[in-house]
């Protein structure tokens, strides 16, 4: 039976939602298509005919992943306004919550780690998608300069990614809160103005 462009548009928005949930949660490499064919409720045949390849699927999962979370970012940024946009997604990035649901959260610190041994397609994916994110948040950053701004934002957010992963990574609660809440202060020191210094007569 002949699938509908609805249905199909359907299939693979769920195909996508499952496989970028999957990968953020056990990785690209330990997550086969069985496994996200069974929690999008879909065949074998429905997944291939959608995508071709589980390099395909990873490289559009890693945009759909991205595309959601620029969303939320985008709503806070429309409830807070300009200079305090970026302290709240700092606040809600680096926090037990996002550390607890890697499958919910930031596909590049779930990611990052793994995505220098996949096939160029997938890091292009990645690569464009993370390129997307520093130029959201250059335009949060104080300074006159772009290009001080997009520096700021790359020093920003590989903060804050690695924080999130060393976070998940320690089994001691104390030290994962300790690791949050530091880097946390530290992020947000980048988005305050610089003070302009008097010279002296």
């Amino acid at each position: 039976m002949r699938v509908s462009k609805v249905k199909a548009a359907q299939n693979r928005e769920l195909i996508l939602a499952a496989a970028s949930r999957l990968f953020r949660e056990h990785g690209i490499a330990a997550t086969g298509v069985d496994s996200i064919t069974g929690a999008a409720g879909l065949t074998h045949g429905g997944l291939y005919s959608q995508f071709g390849s589980k390099e395909a699927i990873a490289a559009e999962a890693i945009r759909f992943a991205s595309a959601r979370s620029k969303r939320r970012w985008q709503r806070i940024a429309q409830r807070s306004g300009r200079g305090l946009t970026f302290p709240a997604i700092v606040d809600g990035y680096l926090t037990p919550a996002h550390r607890d649901a890697p499958g919910q959260g930031c596909a590049v610190a779930a990611l990052a780690t793994e995505i220098a041994r996949q096939p160029k397609t997938v890091r292009k994916a990645f690569t464009n998608e993370f390129k997307g994110t520093l130029e959201f948040l250059a335009k949060q950053m104080p300074g006159r300069s772009s290009s001080r701004r997009l520096e700021s934002a790359a020093a920003a957010f590989s903060c804050m990614v690695g924080a999130l992963i060393l976070s998940r990574a320690v089994t001691d609660n104390a030290l994962s809160e300790l690791i949050l809440n530091s880097a946390a202060r530290r992020t947000l020191e980048l988005a305050r103005p610089l003070r302009r210094t008097r010279r002296s007569a």
